[in-house]
């Protein structure tokens, strides 16, 4: 602070007592003609900041109000642009301060400082201007106890710029007689040092006279460091500034001062960015929020608007020429698709979509989640270009039909490894794949159809301005779980296992669970089903009978009993309670993931069956069980097709299905449509519109020795058994009446010859056969990785694995992906299912032999397919006698 020692100029008009703490910013840059000259220069404002910030202690009073050098008025408006709205009304040749709890130069802070600028040293007053130093201005806070702080102003304090230490003026000796203690001696001590620098800072600002040395002490010791500084509050500040600067240096002092203003500045220009930054984000998330609602309100409603229009025109565009875009997209939540192993893998296990071009009016194009090379591709137009030659059975009929399909690859399939996207999300920011897209859906009929249905299909329909032959997301989402089924099945009315849903709690599974098995005794096996999980993942099954120590009890307790009494008796009360008691150890200890490598334990799976909700569910109580999967389709007009059927093979254990026997052979055909025609009125009621397919379970009841068929699950999305059933259809040219579960194809060569029509002038119907098939998507194997494709098809034909054209029955390879090449799909086709089994199990005999060594089987699920299928033929030990004579090696394999 400056005041006149002797000039009459005017006074502060709004007296202020400074903050107790401020930490000085960096001086402002000034322009030309805003630059100070003088006595206060630029180059003196920042020796003379930084050298007092360096040495200069606080006085042992607190400042109060004191007179400032006159502003001129003819100065023009600075940097900081503000300062004219501070001046006084009533004179103008005086600045306002700002409120006590304010910066001492905050409010003329601009984006580049906090510094004020300096007065001009155009001002009027004549006289020299003192300069006084406030303990706050300099980060100082010097500790004064409230009850002896003096009432000297801060006109009298003892420092000034020509003189050193005043000891003769009323303020030194008024604290000289109010402080006795060590501590005043301190302070006096340290005040003193300091003249050396002030006369150093004069000589070097008016450039007239050398450093002069410092008075003498009246003290007889001279103060330690420790003395100096145990009178600042900020000793570690302090010492650091006093590190830096150097002793005794006033270039040092300004260097350091200079370092510390431009931290400062640093600091508070980082903490302002973080702060607008931080707005800024916050308010631009919030923006991005709406427009992502606005946007998904659209395509809803999008959605809706063009599903009218299909539905509308649905009996023309199938009869006519159309373009079907297919996106095998799995849109699971990202919790499931985290923990799907090669999700873009399996989101390419429906190549069989390529076949919609069996009708001649439909052109299709398949959005591939893989980049496929230029060998797979040609695998791809040489299978779809057999179609004319398998309708005549001549190999050399071969078409080329590129211009009927196209295969596309969205270019950010690479772009989020981590993050476990769906194929419609990837597609969604793959602009130059929707371009070509819109390029060829130009003037054409098109639909969509997807997988899984996810929010992203319809963004990627409103972008193509196509419908989407689909259920809306949340309807799907909802009606997909193991418990949005079960409410699908009991509003359908159709037979289900004894079971409960929607469990999302510890107590309501024990009760639930205890209940189930005291009113259904006869079940041996008990089923928990994660509701959200697919493929069998989520699944866990416990044998509760066989391991309950209360069953004998209860058994003799229920003996003889009706059961009318026994639902009232208190032994049933009590038997409750004893199962619920029992419970809790046995699950810990008995139950079974199918999954075992994600639970490894019953609570990691109980975790995530509570978190996620559940279900259980009553295994059928018979030793042969049948499950089997229906594929359906809601067209847009309501009517409900069934399109595919087949019996499961379970090559990795009775709850994963791994491959299907087509058409299924296990129901009678007309209970079964009866059943899914049900089930899909029901589901129509519900807003469901596409593909979808149902399982269920089929056994003999022990006692009754009636088939039951009880519906279990409910998957709203294109299946892999329908894709494989596609391409079944096109290689056989055939055709598949579930409601009769019979698949019917054009004759063989042999057989049309010898069946054919001599009577003149009538026109013979086409003659069929029937026929069958085993299929497959699952097949895996490492060893497969060691051996190109191309080769591998070579010895396959040289060992016999093939499709004869002319008898359209053989075997067909689906071909996935060819960088990793560990899995692969197989469709065999013949006229008997056993004849179809047989090959099935031959041809991955063959495979695993010519891809395998002795000493390196791989892993792979060939064995337990191979069992599987034995099992279903009841010749196990047949073909086990007559492989180890053929092969031996293999059956050494086949036991391991």
């Amino acid at each position: 602070m400056c005041r006149q020692k002797t000039g009459k100029g005017p006074r502060v008009t709004n007296p202020w007592v400074l903050p107790a703490f401020h930490s000085l910013g960096p001086p402002l840059p000034l322009v030309g003609e805003d630059t100070p000259k003088g006595l206060l220069s630029f180059t003196g404002q920042k020796f003379l900041l930084a050298a007092a910030k360096r040495i200069l202690p606080a006085p042992p009073v607190v400042s109060r109000a004191a007179a400032l050098p006159e502003f001129p008025r003819q100065r023009k408006k600075s940097a900081v642009g503000e300062i004219s709205s501070r001046l006084d009304p009533e004179n103008t040749n005086t600045i306002t301060f700002p409120k006590p709890k304010e910066a001492i130069y905050g409010p003329y802070s601009s984006s580049k400082g906090d510094t004020a600028p300096l007065p001009s040293s155009n001002s009027t007053q004549k006289s020299k201007p003192e300069w006084r130093c406030p303990a706050q201005q300099l980060e100082f806070e010097v500790h004064i106890p409230p009850q002896t702080q003096p009432s000297q102003t801060a006109q009298d304090l003892c420092l000034d710029w020509d003189t050193a230490v005043h000891q003769k003026t009323p303020a030194f000796l008024a604290l000289q007689h109010h402080h006795h203690s060590s501590w005043w001696g301190r302070s006096v001590g340290l005040l003193e040092p300091t003249e050396k620098p002030l006369k150093d800072l004069s000589a070097t600002i008016n450039n007239q006279k050398s450093a002069q040395t410092t008075s003498d002490s009246d003290f007889n010791e001279n103060p330690t460091k420790n003395d100096n500084m145990s009178v600042i509050k900020n000793q570690s500040g302090v010492e650091k500034i006093l590190h830096q600067a150097g002793q005794g240096s006033s270039a040092g002092a300004a260097a350091g001062m200079q370092r510390c203003c431009e931290h400062k500045q640093q600091q508070q220009q980082w903490a302002a960015g973080v702060i607008s930054s931080r707005w800024r984000a916050r308010n631009h998330l919030a923006r991005l929020r709406k427009a992502l609602r606005g946007a998904r309100h659209r395509h809803l409603e999008n959605f809706y608007s063009r599903a009218k229009h299909l539905a509308a025109n649905w009996n023309r565009i199938r009869t006519s020429r159309r373009t079907i875009i297919h996106i095998p997209s799995l849109g699971y939540s990202q919790h499931i698709r985290e923990h799907i192993p090669d999700l873009p893998l399996q989101q390419n296990l429906q190549m069989g979509r390529l076949c919609d071009i069996l009708d001649a009016n439909v052109d299709v194009i398949y959005i591939c989640p893989l980049a496929l090379s230029e060998e797979l591709l040609q695998y791809y137009h040489k299978l779809l270009g057999l179609q004319a030659a398998v309708r005549s059975g001549n190999p050399q009929d071969m078409a080329d039909l590129q211009d009927r399909f196209k295969i596309l690859t969205p270019e950010a399939i690479n772009s989020f490894p981590e993050h476990h996207m769906c194929l419609a999300t990837v597609l969604k920011y793959s602009p130059r794949t929707l371009q070509r897209l819109q390029l060829l859906l130009q003037g054409r009929d098109a639909y969509l159809v997807g997988g899984f249905p996810h929010l992203d299909d319809l963004a990627v329909a409103d972008q193509l301005q196509v419908p989407l032959l689909g259920s809306e997301p949340a309807v799907a989402q909802l009606y997909s779980t193991k418990s949005g089924s079960k409410r699908i099945f009991a509003s359908a009315g159709v037979p289900t296992p004894p079971g409960e849903w929607d469990i999302h709690s510890r107590e309501q599974l024990l009760r639930a669970l205890s209940q189930l098995v005291l009113d259904h005794l006869e079940v041996q096996r008990w089923l928990f089903k994660v509701d959200d999980e697919r493929g069998g993942n989520g699944t866990a099954s416990c044998d509760v009978i066989s391991h309950l120590e209360c069953y004998p009890w209860i058994l003799r307790e229920q003996q003889g009993q009706d059961s009318e009494v026994w639902s009232e008796s208190q032994a049933r009360e009590l038997a409750l309670v004893k199962i619920s008691q029992e419970l809790p150890g046995l699950l810990a200890q008995h139950v079974q993931p199918v999954n075992e490598k994600r639970f490894p334990t019953w609570e990691k799976f109980l975790q995530t069956f509570l978190t996620q909700g559940g279900v259980i569910e009553a295994f059928p109580f018979s030793a042969s069980v049948t499950n089997v999967t229906v594929d359906l389709l809601i067209e847009p007009t309501g009517e409900v097709t069934l399109v595919s059927s087949g019996d499961q093979l379970h090559a990795e254990g009775p709850l994963r299905s791994s491959g299907t026997t087509i058409p299924q052979r296990s129901v009678d055909p007309e209970v079964l449509k009866g059943l899914c025609l049900k089930i899909g009125e029901a589901c129509k009621a519900k807003g469901v519109l596409g593909y979808f397919s149902v399982d269920f379970v089929v056994f003999t009841h022990p006692q009754t020795r009636e088939q039951q068929v009880w519906a279990t699950d409910l998957d709203l999305c294109y299946s892999d058994q329908l894709a494989l059933t596609q391409l079944l259809m096109y290689m056989t040219d055939g055709n598949l009446d579930c409601g009769s579960s019979c698949l019917q194809g054009p004759l063989g060569s042999k057989e049309s010859k010898s069946q054919q029509v001599q009577h003149e002038g009538t026109k013979p119907p086409a003659p069929s056969s029937p026929q069958c098939a085993m299929a497959s998507s699952q097949l895996r194997h490492s060893s497969l990785s060691g051996i190109s494709y191309n080769l591998l098809l070579h010895l396959c034909q040289a060992r016999g694995v093939g499709f004869d054209l002319q008898e359209k029955q053989g075997t067909i390879f689906v071909l996935y992906e060819d960088q990793k090449r560990h899995s692969l799909g197989m469709i065999t086709i013949g006229e008997d299912l056993q004849g179809v089994l047989l090959t099935f199990a031959r041809n991955l005999f063959i495979i695993h032999q010519e891809i395998s060594a002795p000493n390196m089987q791989g892993e792979t699920n060939f064995k337990m397919a191979i069992r599987d299928i034995e099992a279903i033929l009841g010749v196990t030990a047949e073909n086990k006698l007559r492989w180890e004579e053929e092969q031996p090696w293999e059956a050494d394999a086949l036991k391991e």
